[in-house]
Formats: structure tokens, C-alpha cells, sequence
């Protein structure tokens, strides 16, 4: 092929192995099977070859002793002194395809030395005599390989003699031999690798229409994120649509997420703006300073409890978007942390007139988490405390150890909550009845969903001052674990 025609197939060859619309699965699959059967013709060709040369240097060994031992004989008939007839010596020489065939052999007499043939030819050592089978062996001449056949037999008319008769012939002969038997089967091997590759590009383009069917399905939805299910599936493409459903479950989760936001959102702060509505509105409408600045000031709490109630909503719309999306986790000791966070509320906490201690061991408390929602669930616990005990309680946030983990608890002394409503406790938007106090209720259950990211355990219950203790179990990591060993 012309280097203009390769360069012509060039561009046809690259679309075909890419695409315009990206990588082929089909191609890619039968570029993969095409590369073992070349190479598969190409092994299986050095393989005929090599079988082809020991048939052929078989049949010419044979034919080498036979005739080392047709040229004994007629010595041993027509002259017992070794000399060779003008007719044996004709079909020595006589090569009919101008190869150099048999163009060298030697008669020798122990005694006497050479009698006919080439002196360069020497026999091997140690010749049997008398030995019908003719040894064969390999040898060089004028840089040249050849393979011999030398037998041994005894002079007759001189007593004690022996005549060696050694026939040698090229190889060249071996290899056209070897090489006519790989041309005559090349052509079958390539046929058979072609009728392969036909069946294995119909067996590819038959298997991949399988797809077909869930391609169409798939194809046929707009909203519908359900999982796909294994109805029409193969099973080497299972382990696809699983992954395929397992990203629908969480796009489901996702926009669940942003529609319960965004109904949570229009319920919470409905109320609010309805309120800053009426409040602006009766600014507007009077004169009198006092009633503008009781407005203003009615607009001003109304505008904290609405930034209050968008910021605890985005915490738990983050705190349950994190059951969605994998979070980063690292080996905390809260003996170190929990008191770090305690200490940031301090001034807040004097400032609305609670005692904030904490209470913990010495030593360290591992757990595996996430820095940044653990303060936002000790943040919820302690808010809620400084919010409902009132001024002039004692806030108390507890670290300890047990057998079954680590408790962090906050407690106070304030007036607590019936028992009969400590269940509810952590619910979205629920608020104790009778309660004083204004709130979204979104500050427990954004603990709750923080404590279930953790794998741990919320309890809510009475504190032995009288007020609210509120728990939470976190498993705690094993020896091995702290080390970085498990």
C-alpha cells in the first residue's frame, strides 16, 4: 500500500475508532477483540512455521540417512575399496534445484584416509561400526550450517579397515519447505480469523441492542425519578442502573428537602410578615411619636424572630441535607472541644443573666464527627437552655464517660417541661404549651438530626434541679480506632 493511500485511510480510521459523539462502546469492544486475533494469527503463524521446520527437517533427516546408506551399500557392492561409480557419484552432485543441494560427501578409510568427496567433511567421533541406522548430526562448512549422516562399515578386502561414508546437505532446503506449508495455511488461518471477528462483531452489535429496551424507557420519562429497577436490565449493566437509582434516591431526598424548606419557610414566617405588615401599617397611620416608636419597636423584635426562624431552618435543611451527602468525619476528643465551645458563650450567657458552667473529666473522650455541627448542636442545646430557664438559672454543660459511650449533656434550673410533652421534644416546629417564651421549635430537632448523623442518641428528661437535662449518646471509638489503626 502507497503512502498516499495510507494517508487517505488515516482519517477514516481515526472516526472510526472516535466518534464525533465521544467514545463507542461497540468499537472499543471490537478494537480490543481485533488486537488478540492478530496477534493470535501472528503466534499461530510462528507456530506452523516451527511445526512445518521439524516435519520438514524430519523428512529430510530421513532422507539424508537413506541415502548415506544407499551410497554404503553400493560402495560394499560395486567397490569394496571405496571408490565411488561415475553414476553414484552423478547423483550425489546432481542438485535439480540449482540449491547446492548435495554437494558435499566423503569416503574415508581409517587406514588409508580419504579415498572420494570433500576432505573438509570430517566425520564425528566415536562411530559405531557396523551400526545400520546412520548417525545424523549438524556441522559447518565455509561459514555454512549443514546437516550429515555418517555410518561405518568394515573393509572386507583389508582386514582390520573400516570405510566411513558421510553425506552432507544444506538447509536451506528445510527452509522453503517450512516456509511453502506457512504460506499454504496462512490463507485458511486468516479466513477463520475473519469469520470470528464477523461473528464477533454480530455477537457485539446483538448484545448492545439489549440496551435498547431501558434505553427507550429511561428516554420515555421527564420528572420521574423512580428507581429503574432490574425489569429489562442485563445483569452486567445492574451494577449501573443500582449506582443510576441510588443518584435518583438522592435527588429525590434533595428536592424533598427544598420542598419541605420551602413550605417550612412560608409557614414560619408567614406570621412575622403579617405582623410587620400591621405594625408598619399603624406607624404609617398615626401621628403620635410613642405609637410610631411602640411600632418600630414591635417591627424590630418581629424582624429578629424572622432572621431567627430563616437561619434555624437553613441549620436543619443542612443538618438533613447531610443524611444525603457524605460529610467530612475526623477522631475529635470532646474532653478538649466541649469546654473550647462552653467558653465562646460565656459573655453571652452573662448577659442574659444564666450561669454557664461545664462539668467533665480530664482525660480524653474520642469520638469520630464533624467539628463545625457538633458546635451547632452544642449551640441549639445551649440556646434553648439560656432561652426557657430565665434569668438568674444556672446552665450546666456535662461531659462524661460510660459503658455504652460518651454522654454530653445540657441541664438547667429552670422551670423544665411536664412530662408528659418530654416525647415531643426534638419535633419540627413544636413548642411546650403555656411557654413564655418566643421560639421557631427548629432547635432541638436540628440536634436531633445532628445526633443521628453522629449515630447517636437524644434523651430528653428532668434534671435533678427541677429543670431540663437533655443527653446525647455518642458511640465512642476503641483503642485501635484513636491510633489511626482501624
Amino acid at each position: 500500500m502507497t503512502r498516499r493511500r495510507m494517508l487517505q485511510l488515516q482519517p477514516w480510521l481515526y472516526r472510526w475508532l472516535l466518534p464525533e459523539g465521544g467514545h463507542s462502546l461497540r468499537r472499543r469492544l471490537l478494537v480490543v477483540l481485533l488486537a488478540p486475533l492478530m496477534l493470535f494469527l501472528l503466534v499461530n503463524s510462528l507456530i506452523t512455521y516451527g511445526g512445518a521446520l521439524v516435519y520438514s527437517n524430519h523428512v529430510h533427516d530421513r532422507d539424508l540417512a537413506g541415502d548415506a546408506l544407499t551410497l554404503m551399500q553400493m560402495i560394499a557392492t560395486e567397490d569394496p575399496d571405496g571408490r565411488i561409480s561415475p553414476q553414484a557419484r552423478f547423483l550425489l552432485e546432481y542438485d535439480p534445484g540449482g540449491h547446492n543441494y548435495y554437494s558435499h560427501f566423503s569416503v574415508r578409510s581409517r587406514r588409508e584416509g580419504l579415498l572420494a568427496g570433500d576432505a573438509r567433511l570430517v566425520p564425528p567421533s566415536g562411530l559405531a561400526l557396523g551400526n545400520d541406522t546412520p548417525r545424523l548430526y549438524d556441522t559447518r562448512l565455509d561459514d555454512r550450517r549443514l546437516r550429515a549422516a555418517s555410518i561405518a562399515l568394515p573393509d572386507t578386502p583389508h582386514a582390520g579397515d573400516t570405510l566411513v561414508v558421510t553425506v552432507a546437505e544444506t538447509l536451506r532446503d528445510r527452509h522453503q519447505v517450512a516456509r511453502q506449508i506457512l504460506l499454504l495455511s496462512i490463507p485458511a488461518q486468516a479466513v477463520l480469523i475473519l469469520a470470528v471477528f464477523a461473528l464477533v462483531w454480530f455477537g457485539v452489535r446483538t448484545g448492545l441492542r439489549q440496551l435498547d429496551p431501558l434505553t427507550a424507557r429511561l428516554a420515555s420519562r421527564e420528572h420521574d425519578l423512580a428507581p429503574i429497577g432490574e425489569a429489562d436490565v442485563p445483569v452486567e449493566i445492574r451494577p449501573l442502573t443500582r449506582t443510576i437509582d441510588g443518584l435518583f434516591a438522592r435527588l429525590r431526598g434533595m428536592l424533598a428537602l427544598q420542598e419541605r424548606f420551602i413550605a417550612d419557610a412560608a409557614h414560619q414566617l408567614r406570621t412575622p410578615l403579617a405582623g410587620l405588615r400591621v405594625h408598619a401599617e399603624r406607624a404609617l397611620g398615626q401621628a403620635d411619636p410613642a405609637v410610631t416608636n411602640e411600632a418600630l419597636t414591635h417591627i424590630l423584635r418581629l424582624v429578629d424572630r424572622a432572621n431567627r426562624t430563616s437561619t434555624q431552618l437553613l441549620a436543619l435543611t443542612r443538618a438533613q441535607a447531610m443524611e444525603h451527602e457524605p460529610g467530612e468525619r475526623e477522631r475529635l476528643d470532646l474532653a478538649l472541644l466541649v469546654p473550647e465551645l462552653v467558653r465562646q458563650r460565656v459573655q453571652e450567657a452573662l448577659a442574659a443573666g444564666v450561669d454557664l458552667g461545664y462539668e467533665g473529666p480530664a482525660r480524653a473522650l474520642w469520638i469520630e464527627g464533624d467539628r463545625h455541627t457538633l458546635q451547632e448542636l452544642l449551640d441549639n442545646l445551649i440556646d434553648n437552655s439560656l432561652r426557657y430557664a430565665g434569668r438568674g438559672s444556672t446552665v450546666t454543660s456535662v461531659l462524661d464517660r460510660r459503658a455504652d459511650g460518651i454522654v454530653l449533656a445540657v441541664e438547667d434550673d429552670g422551670p423544665g417541661v411536664s412530662p408528659e410533652w418530654l416525647e415531643r421534644l426534638g419535633e419540627r416546629f413544636f413548642r411546650v404549651p403555656g411557654g413564655q417564651e418566643e421560639g421557631s421549635g427548629l432547635g432541638l430537632a436540628i440536634v436531633q438530626r445532628i445526633a443521628e448523623r453522629h449515630r447517636a442518641r437524644v434523651r430528653y428528661m428532668a434534671s435533678a434541679a427541677g429543670g431540663l437535662r437533655v443527653e446525647v449518646l455518642f458511640p465512642a471509638l476503641s483503642t485501635g480506632e484513636k491510633n489511626g489503626d482501624a
